[in-house]
């Protein structure tokens, strides 16, 4: 959906030109999964796919919403009314973004919006951050609030877990405000301190694939916030603020310290791992050893897997049947619970890895998945 048909998208609804169009992406996390509510390290790019908005400003104190994704018509809300968790509807994440503005002291006072999205939901490639981004891109340039792009994702996170009430850390809003075209996003989450590391895969012959496995899932649901809340224990029975705190090289005395608990056990031992994999990529890449974070990325899907224990049977068919078929690496991607995982290939064995995939699919009797190559992208930005 490019911006000239959201443009006329809006223009057919409110009978008038929108004052101007913006875009955000979603993201492909490719390493760093559940260390970013942990204070962690994680390693976002930006997906070409992107929520686009075509926003008007209004003095009145409405809210207008549509989406050319939904069926039904505009949504009209009142800005004073907004109120965390009154609404399960997809206008909880642009009207969550509007009530955090608000809240912070920002004067917002209401908006005629026209949304179209291209960013697949439920594939865990963050649509509801993009859709959160590009509104708040959008307000911050109309409202001439002048706001930062980390700040506008910490206002967009602040509407997820307050607003929607889904307890996500802050990596997916700040991949959709902040990457760079043909870099990863090294992001330190406790200070969002960021460094744009080059990750050009088609200069080196190499692909990375995204595999849909078109099985949904839902962040507010109660899992996610079971592993949160599991993080936050072991991280109080071993006395740090955050597991960021426990040190790689201190992870087998951490562990002895937890004992019998095998819940703590498990999920301190993925994070702390999972942080240690993060900077060991940057390392590799950095270094030109493209190929060699493969195995990082398999290492990453076992500990998601038998660790942290939110993979699916779809999951990992994916990416056993990929590592079958010749791919570097593969894990799963996301939250969890379904959604996607990622291939990295060379471009040789991408067609011969894809149609393994989806046979295996279909002998196993899954859904048709979606594949497709993710390109590392550019960040949210005005378009018109």
């Amino acid at each position: 959906m490019g911006a000239q048909q959201v443009r006329d998208g809006f223009e057919e609804l409110y009978g008038t030109a929108p004052e101007g169009v913006w875009s955000a992406p979603g993201r492909v996390n490719l390493i760093g999964e559940h260390t970013d509510y942990n204070d962690g390290f994680v390693m976002p790019f930006a997906l070409p796919h992107t929520a686009v908005a075509a926003v008007s400003r209004r003095e009145d104190g409405v809210l207008r919403l549509h989406s050319a994704d939904v069926e039904g018509g505009v949504v009209q809300l009142r800005v004073e009314d907004l109120a965390p968790e009154s609404d399960d509807n997809w206008t909880a994440y642009p009207a969550g973004v509007v009530w955090a503005l608000r809240e912070a002291g920002h004067p917002v006072t209401g908006a005629d919006v026209h949304l179209a999205s291209t960013v697949p939901s439920g594939a865990g490639l963050s649509s509801s951050a993009a859709l959160e981004v590009v509104i708040a891109l959008a307000l911050d340039d109309l409202f001439a609030l002048d706001l930062p792009r980390w700040k506008l994702a910490r206002l967009c996170q602040r509407a997820e877990n307050v607003y929607v009430g889904a307890p996500t850390g802050i990596m997916d809003q700040t991949a959709s405000a902040c990457c760079e075209q043909g870099h990863a996003l090294f992001l330190d989450t406790r200070d969002l301190s960021q460094r744009q590391i080059p990750f050009d895969l088609a200069a080196e012959g190499l692909r990375l694939l995204v595999v849909d496995t078109r099985v949904k899932h839902a962040h507010s649901d109660g899992e996610y916030g079971k592993r949160r809340a599991g993080c936050e224990r072991g991280a109080a029975l071993l006395g740090v603020d955050a597991l960021r705190d426990v040190p790689y090289d201190g992870l087998d005395a951490a562990l002895a310290r937890l004992g019998d608990d095998e819940e703590a056990v498990r999920l301190v031992r993925h994070i702390v791992t999972e942080d240690q994999r993060v900077e060991k990529t940057v390392a590799l890449l950095q270094a030109g050893e493209t190929r060699a974070i493969g195995p990082v990325l398999v290492a990453g899907h076992a500990s998601l897997r038998d660790d942290f224990r939110i993979s699916c049977p779809e999951l990992d068919l994916v990416v056993d049947t990929a590592l079958a078929s010749g791919a570097l690496g593969a894990r799963m991607t996301g939250g969890g619970f379904g959604g996607s995982a990622i291939v990295l290939a060379e471009v040789s064995d991408v067609d011969t890895i894809t149609k393994a995939v989806e046979e295996a699919f279909a002998v196993a009797g899954f859904k048709a998945p979606r594949v497709f190559e993710a390109v590392p992208s550019a960040g949210a930005r005005r378009l018109s």
